[in-house]
């Protein structure tokens, strides 16, 4: 069920991407998506009885790998350098233009 409501959450922010014409419901719905994706691996490397590899004397049985761990760790940190860059790009050209649809950009910005 929980993976069900996390791939809507990826879904929805797919089509903001296609169907939102501001940039800035853009730039939203792609942080929708890519927190649905995040959110996504979570679930699926969550599983009971495995433990955290944390060095001890108990011999626990199965440990959860880390690498996973780290690659979600470094997916939310681009993710976050990525936003702020298209959240500048996006406050450059509210700058230059008097708004954000995007039709009305591309006429602007046409030879």
């Amino acid at each position: 069920m929980l993976e069900a409501f996390v791939f809507a959450t990826v879904l929805c922010g797919f089509f903001g991407i296609i169907w939102k014409k501001n940039l800035m419901m853009k730039i939203v719905a792609m942080d929708v998506m890519s927190t649905g994706v995040i959110g996504y691996y979570v679930v699926i490397a969550a599983r009971d009885g495995l433990f955290a590899p944390i060095v001890s004397d108990a011999n626990k049985g199965a440990y959860a790998d880390p690498v996973p761990q780290a690659v979600i760790l470094t997916a939310i940190v681009i993710g976050l350098s990525i936003q702020a860059l298209m959240l500048v790009g996006a406050m450059k050209l509210a700058k230059d233009n008097p708004t954000l649809e995007i039709s009305e950009i591309e006429k602007g910005n046409t030879p």
